[in-house]
């Protein structure tokens, strides 16, 4: 599975420069003025994972496949998007197909770059796009809500319709409802103000070790776990440098990780996805799971074949595969084990799938 992440803020917050960073491309404009991204720019790009390598080398794989992640940029919302303002719906509906959205915050001074807002209020944007999502959510919850649609919602989403509806109007905390109900039936709800947010405080260069007034005040409101701090220009710059290059300019800077494998970890943390991989001598291949996926679920990955058919896993850690020297040696040491259908697939197993065509 490949995870897709979404793109979002106000206008000129550095949304599309972030995405061709990111992506390593220059597929969305970057202009100053309003709504230059006017279709949401997808970009496909290779998770990081240096395992790969390792298992690869053992293994002499011809070839390494990485596990992948989707960025969509997606237009500049304003407030009264949920009413047709700037691009409107359109763009609020382009949320609704993420897993995931990244709140690109401007948190940097500039007379050069236009804001739609009188000064940079990092915390007055993200509210203004909050609340305009929620009340995106308010508007579809009443419509399902009517009596010629309501019979057809099954009783959870009815709940969770009902829940969020009474949050929504009486300015109640709605991520109450994870408390009550998984990720799979908050998700099926469709609602935006659910999803898992990743918050990235843009910044320009000298404020990006140790961020700025901006970011701290966003920070004492809205908490250090999920936000990131990531200066858009800087990332661009580090994709136009060779590896040695970029290796020597993030030190200079004091750079420890770019922004693409700080937001890859955060998104796998707020989604709670796990890497497995597969490992012989015509590929070395990373796959994406939910945590606490099945060895079935996770052998569907590759082919729902392989979910139907499965008999066992053969299952190697990664660090048993590389401390024994592959496939053979971890079987001879006893480091190989048989897991069945009720096995828990866990971040770096190595797995071979024994299966009924």
């Amino acid at each position: 599975m490949s995870f897709k992440c979404g793109i979002v803020g106000l206008p000129n917050v550095g949304k599309s420069t972030l995405f061709n960073a990111l992506t390593n491309s220059s597929k969305a404009q970057a202009g100053n003025f309003p709504f230059c991204t006017i279709d949401p720019n997808v970009g496909v790009v290779p998770v990081p994972d240096e395992r790969l390598k390792n298992l690869a080398k053992i293994s002499k794989s011809k070839k390494i496949i990485n596990t992948t992640i989707s960025f969509v940029d997606i237009a500049g919302l304003v407030k009264g998007a949920s009413k047709g303002e700037g691009l409107g719906n359109k763009f609020l509906s382009h949320i609704r197909e993420v897993e995931a959205i990244i709140h690109m915050i401007r948190c940097f001074d500039s007379d050069d770059i236009q804001n739609v807002n009188p000064n940079v209020d990092p915390i007055r944007d993200l509210e203004i796009i909050e609340t305009e999502m929620m009340i995106a959510d308010l508007e579809s919850i009443q419509k399902r809500l009517e009596k010629n649609n309501k019979k057809n919602i099954e009783e959870e989403q009815l709940k969770i319709l009902e829940i969020a509806l009474d949050c929504i109007n009486n300015d109640k905390d709605i991520s109450i409802l994870k408390n009550d109900f998984n990720k799979k039936q908050l998700n099926q709800s469709g609602l935006l103000s659910l999803k898992p947010k990743i918050f990235v405080c843009n910044v320009d260069e000298q404020s990006v070790q140790n961020g700025n007034n901006y970011t701290k005040a966003f920070i004492d409101k809205f908490g250090q776990e999920n936000t990131l701090i990531v200066s858009a220009d800087i990332e661009n710059q580090i994709n136009e440098l060779d590896i040695n290059e970029k290796k020597n300019y993030m030190e200079m800077i004091g750079l420890r990780e770019t922004g693409l494998n700080m937001l890859i970890q955060k998104g796998y943390k707020i989604l709670e996805l796990d890497t497995y991989f597969t490992s012989g001598p015509e590929e070395t291949r990373a796959w994406t799971i939910q945590k606490n996926c099945t060895a079935p679920k996770a052998a569907g990955e590759i082919h729902t074949d392989f979910e139907k058919g499965f008999i066992r896993a053969e299952t190697i850690s990664y660090v048993d595969f590389i401390d024994n020297d592959g496939w053979l040696n971890s079987k001879t040491n006893g480091k190989m084990r048989l897991e069945g259908k009720d096995y828990i697939v866990k971040d770096g197993d190595v797995l071979n799938f024994r299966f009924n065509t």
